[in-house]
């Protein structure tokens, strides 16, 4: 009787490192795929149980931006904020504007998460880590999908017409994924060993979303201003995701793909850390 052969795997000090960089990110893609039914699982479960324990259950999804639009309106209606010609009504130009900024820092806070939010399995279950990060994003995902639900809408209520480039938004949102999945993936790794890097960068989003046109105009700022803004590539990420939805146009198209280029490279960089840093960083976990 004929047996199936058993996989043999060898492990050797620093055997990780010493794999090419295009080899190891082609090694991680490849165990995604393989799991991809453990992604399903561990999704289907982590999603549900979180709603679960609260009393509003998944209408949060919901509740969560429209209150935080609701914030920012009050704050334009009380002369605090100077948002500029928008072009469409505010609450609709703020609350797309807010969606895609929950979705950006949505995958960096769940790729921060990658290694301790399922610290008691990683500690017990030998399986590949990546997935995780698969399975929080998917997260994000549908809860930008019922967001975005929200803000189609407020474009009925206001009377404003999408683009067809909608149709375009999984591809335009997709460098939003990189570099905040990349920004995460680094944390990961740095907020293990030391969390004051995860602190420090927290600070640093929060201000990004004032250098951000998450909220106003661009136009409406001073030229030094719009020099910051310029150079921010995450102006030119949400501004080109709103405007396609919004005007069915590309504000800067070079500048939209120099900024999906440079979240890419941050992307692949940090997974790159991520695979060779993975296992020490899992010894700080005991």
């Amino acid at each position: 009787m004929k047996t199936a052969a058993s996989a043999v795997v060898l492990y050797t000090a620093d055997s990780r490192r010493r794999t090419g960089f295009w080899r190891s990110l082609a090694g991680m893609a490849g165990n995604i795929c393989r799991a991809r039914e453990l992604i399903r699982q561990l999704f289907i479960r982590d999603y549900l149980a979180v709603h679960k324990k609260s009393f509003l259950g998944l209408a949060w999804i919901v509740l969560a931006p429209v209150v935080a639009t609701l914030s920012w309106l009050f704050m334009n209606a009380a002369g605090v904020l100077q948002p500029g010609t928008t072009g469409v009504p505010y609450p609709v130009y703020v609350l797309l504007g807010t969606t895609l900024w929950g979705l950006f820092t949505g995958f960096y806070q769940s790729a921060t998460q990658t290694l301790t939010a399922a610290q008691s399995y990683i500690l017990q279950v030998r399986y590949p880590h990546e997935v995780l990060l698969v399975k929080q994003a998917l997260e994000q995902t549908v809860n930008f999908a019922a967001a975005l639900a929200v803000n189609l809408l407020a474009f009925l209520w206001f009377g404003v017409r999408p683009s067809w480039l909608l149709l375009l938004l999984p591809l335009t949102t997709l460098p939003l994924f990189f570099l905040g999945a990349g920004l995460g993936l680094i944390m990961a790794v740095l907020g293990v060993v030391a969390a004051e890097f995860k602190r420090l960068c927290e600070v640093a989003l929060g201000l990004m979303l004032f250098i951000t046109p998450v909220l106003y105009n661009p136009a409406a700022l001073g030229p030094r201003f719009q020099e910051v803004l310029r150079w921010n590539p995450l102006t030119h990420l949400l501004d080109t995701a709103r405007s396609t939805m919004l005007a069915g146009t590309v504000p800067d198209p070079l500048a939209f793909a120099c900024s999906s280029l440079f979240a890419l490279a941050v992307f692949l960089l940090a997974w790159r850390l991520f695979y060779v840093s993975e296992h020490r960083v899992i010894e700080k976990l005991f």
